[in-house]
Formats: C-alpha cells, sequence, structure tokens
C-alpha cells in the first residue's frame, strides 16, 4: 500500500497581521477560510476528506501565540483531533518581530533556518509544548514555513523528540530549504537522527520537478503523480496545500479552480486500492531505513501545457482584485 499523506499549512497571515487584523479575523480568513459564499478552510477539508475515506495531516504553526497569547491554539486543535485527523507542527518564526517577550532575547529572522542550532531547540521546543498544551497528542512530525529549514532544524528536532520532518521540498532546495539533501530524494532517508519525508511531486519536463501542490499542480498532474506512486508500490506519497489554499490571493473569494483541484485528488484517491491516506504516526519507524527505490511520474507535454494554460487561467480570474466574482 502507499500511504497518501495529505498535508495542510495551517497558520494565520503574518501580513494581514501586520496591515491591522485582529486575531479573529486572520482566524476566520486564515484557517477557517471563510467568504460571503461559504467556509473552505479545514472544516471544509475535513468535510471532504472523510466523505472519501482519507485523513488530513493540519501542519499548524503555534508562533502567533507570542503575540496573542494562546488560547485560540485549543479552538483549532480541538476540531482535528476529534474529527481522527493528525496535528503536526509547522513554524513561521516572521512572528517574533511582534512578540513581546521573545524566547530567543529578540532575534529575528525569516525562516526557522536563520537561527543558530541552540534557538533552533528553543523555538521548536516552544512550539511543540505550545501544541500539545492546546490539546494535540504528542507531536511526531514537523514541516519549516516556506520550507526554510537546514540541517540545524533536523539536529534540534532530534533533539526534542520530532521524529518525522518534511521540510525537504526539491523545488525550494538551494533556495529557502537549505537542508543538504539530494534534490532526486523521493522516499524517506535519515538525516540527522530524524526521518525525513520530502514533499511528493512529478517530473513536468526532462530533470523538471513539479511538487504535489494543491495551487502548483493540475488534476491531471496530481492523478498521475498518485498513480505512478501506486503502480511502483512506493512507500508514501505527500501532497501539500494550506488551510487558506482554496481562496483567492485576497482571501476573499472561493478559488474554484483549486476547489476543484482537491476535489480531484481526493476522488481519484479514493478510487485506487492501493492508496491508503495516512498520517505520520501510521508510518512504519523504519521506513527511512529502507533502500529508496521510488521514482516520479516521467513528463508529458500535453499534461504541462494544459496546465500552464490552466494557470495562467488561474491566475486571472482568482489571482487579481478586481476581478468580479
Amino acid at each position: 500500500m502507499t500511504a497518501l499523506l495529505i498535508t495542510v499549512d495551517t497558520e494565520l497571515s503574518a501580513s494581514l497581521h501586520q496591515r491591522g487584523i485582529g486575531l479573529a479575523e486572520n482566524l476566520r480568513r486564515s484557517i477557517w477560510a471563510e467568504t460571503d459564499k461559504g467556509a473552505f478552510g479545514i472544516g471544509w477539508q475535513m468535510d471532504l476528506l472523510e466523505r472519501h475515506g482519507l485523513k488530513g495531516v493540519f501542519f499548524l504553526d503555534p508562533m502567533p501565540a507570542l503575540v496573542h497569547g494562546a488560547d485560540f491554539l485549543a479552538e483549532v486543535v480541538g476540531p482535528i483531533v476529534a474529527r481522527g485527523h493528525e496535528v503536526q507542527m509547522h513554524i513561521h518564526s516572521e512572528w517574533l518581530q511582534w512578540a513581546e517577550r521573545s524566547p530567543v532575547e529578540g532575534r529575528q529572522g525569516r525562516n526557522i533556518g536563520d537561527f543558530a542550532l541552540a534557538d533552533q531547540t528553543i523555538l521548536l521546543g516552544l512550539a511543540k509544548r505550545l501544541l500539545e498544551e492546546a490539546g494535540a497528542p504528542p507531536i511526531t512530525a514537523f514541516r519549516a514555513g516556506n520550507f526554510g529549514a537546514n540541517d540545524d532544524t533536523l539536529r534540534a528536532l532530534a533533539a526534542i523528540g520530532v521524529a518525522w520532518d518534511s521540510s525537504v521540498n526539491p523545488a525550494y532546495l538551494r533556495g529557502e530549504c537549505r537542508i543538504a539533501a539530494d534534490p532526486a530524494m523521493v522516499g524517506a532517508a535519515r538525516l540527522h537522527g530524524v526521518s525525513e519525508l520530502p514533499v511528493s511531486g512529478i517530473a513536468d519536463r526532462p530533470g523538471g520537478f513539479r511538487p504535489a501542490q494543491i495551487c502548483a499542480m493540475s488534476a491531471a498532474e496530481m492523478r498521475a503523480g498518485i498513480a505512478h506512486a501506486a503502480r511502483a508500490g512506493q512507500d508514501a506519497f505527500v501532497v501539500v496545500t494550506h488551510s487558506f489554499e482554496m481562496l483567492s490571493r485576497d482571501r476573499m473569494r472561493p478559488n474554484r479552480l483549486v476547489i476543484g483541484r482537491f476535489e480531484a485528488l481526493c476522488r481519484a484517491a479514493a478510487r485506487l486500492p492501493q492508496v491508503k491516506g495516512a498520517g505520520f504516526n501510521d508510518l512504519p519507524a523504519d521506513l527511512a531505513d529502507r533502500p529508496d527505490s521510488a521514482s516520479r511520474a516521467g513528463p508529458s507535454r500535453l499534461r504541462t501545457g494544459r496546465r500552464i494554460l490552466e494557470q495562467a487561467w488561474g491566475t486571472w480570474r482568482y489571482e487579481h482584485r478586481l476581478v468580479p466574482a
């Protein structure tokens, strides 16, 4: 069986906060993704996953608790846990610039990987504690905001007892992701005491990589990637989305293109008997110690061309605020 991990980076918007948007409105727009046409955030995502017998992994960022207090975290953690999905750990260290009491003596950085190992250990340990105190079961997995981790991030995770990381996205390697991983890495590998399970993807052109992110990959490309993993008997396929990703860029309107892709992903997964929805706690502990013989679906000019056209239309339709709903 191929474990399908549908991971949702679940986070408040630092940019909305910077523009003076308060906590309640930020939660409404960024976590619950509420619009006058309906809500399309984590509640809607869980509804859709459950209709298709799938499981979600919600990487929740607790760093805004340094600004707003920690009470709001329980409001987010509770429904996820109650419905049988996973809460795991995410960090956007940008929030440190507004913290009244900094846990790292005022030091700041855009990404967790911008900090020294000692500071990373403090920040990750704090984030883990905040989530668990909010009702999450013991945290076992992490993904860095902006995929902005480095090798010290993995060392810090090992030090605080977090077994899994999913910060490697080959599209970000040698950019914001500074983990020394092979861009051709597909399956899990043990790095610095942690099991690294990278974001999955396909080759969208010879030598290219397209990450399995709902807003980046067409439904046809996602189906091809999952079907290839299932046929090849790969251990896992990791998909990425965000709590607010079903909305337009201004988070005011539903993005029907992205919504349709998420719905198509769930339908495709439900039809593949070799695929099972899973979380990190469902994976074998020795997965990273197995030989990595996994591969990516090869390129298709037709699929890629259709996605480029679809993406251009979606950008025009949903990413420009002056286009009427």
